[in-house]
């Protein structure tokens, strides 16, 4: 009996073990079970993602095509290249789109930079030069340079702000300083400089074009374009500026137009195109410039 009874105790044992390593087993199989389909899905996630990047990269490349497309458009008919609604309009239909969407913010900045693309692509395909902005003094390069720069995301060189940081004082300042003829000479280096960026907007000092050396370096890779204003309206343009040394003590239409007589005939030399500004939007303005710009290339070839 007491034999049988050990055996049977034996027994219990072993299939108490046996028991807990089938469970352990079981265990086992149901973890990694769970971790190799858990692995699966992750792979399936990266790949859906990786086809999302490939949709995108097909939808930018056509959206790019599309854009230049519209580009020959509006040359082939005449049509304006600057339309500023029809940009509102498309940024309206994208807000009401994306409202309520969770990931709004992240859509828009990425638009953001699509759209900023965009204007790039059209200023490439317009301006394969520098936009040289001359004119005197209130004449509108810094209103038309910074408009230029939004509409076709175009850097801006304006030659008196630069200047002023690189020497960390005031164009007034220069001027008491140095004097004149040394300021002069800061814009002629800085012009060379220029001939190593191409497509950018380049807002010159209203005395560059004096110098004849300054005009050949505008010359060789931009078109100079020359911004006209009247006395009366350069008065009221810069009448409350404190950073105007030439005018410093002489602020009238007087002296003003006196001045601006002696600069006309190197003005009008110096430029590619002419625009006059007086009573003129921005954006008219840039749209004549535009235009003026597109069919002085179009005579050149």
């Amino acid at each position: 009996m007491e034999a049988a009874r050990r055996y049977s105790s034996h027994v219990k044992r072993g299939m108490c073990f046996a028991g807990r390593i089938a469970e352990m087993f079981l265990e086992y199989v149901k973890y990694y079970r769970w971790g190799e389909n858990g692995m699966n899905d992750l792979e399936m996630y990266r790949e859906q993602l990786a086809m999302c990047d490939d949709k995108i990269i097909d939808a930018l490349v056509e959206r790019n095509a599309i854009v230049e497309k519209i580009m020959e458009y509006k040359e082939m008919y005449g049509m304006p290249v600057l339309q500023p609604a029809q940009e509102k309009k498309q940024e309206q239909r994208r807000q009401e789109r994306l409202q309520d969407n969770c990931y709004r913010e992240e859509i828009e900045d990425v638009f953001g930079r699509i759209v900023r693309n965009s204007r790039k692509i059209q200023a490439r395909k317009l301006f394969h030069y520098n936009i040289v902005l001359i004119g005197f003094m209130g004449s509108g390069k810094s209103t038309v340079s910074d408009y230029l720069s939004m509409i076709f995301a175009m850097d801006v060189i304006e030659m008196d702000q630069v200047i002023a940081e690189q020497q960390e004082m005031s164009i007034a300042d220069i001027f008491e300083t140095y004097g004149e003829e040394y300021f002069r000479n800061l814009e002629t280096n800085l012009l060379v400089e220029m001939q190593f960026r191409q497509n950018v907007i380049i807002s010159c000092g209203g005395g560059v074009a004096m110098r004849d050396e300054n005009v050949a370096e505008m010359k060789k890779n931009g078109r100079v374009v020359l911004l006209t204003a009247s006395p009366q309206t350069v008065y009221e343009r810069v009448k409350d500026s404190g950073e105007r040394p030439l005018l410093s003590g002489n602020k009238s239409v007087e002296y003003i137009a006196g001045l601006m007589e002696k600069r006309r005939e190197k003005y009008e030399a110096a430029a590619d195109i002419v625009i006059q500004t007086d009573g003129k939007t921005v954006l008219q303005i840039c749209e004549e410039l535009v235009t003026k710009l597109v069919e002085l290339d179009e005579e050149d070839v």
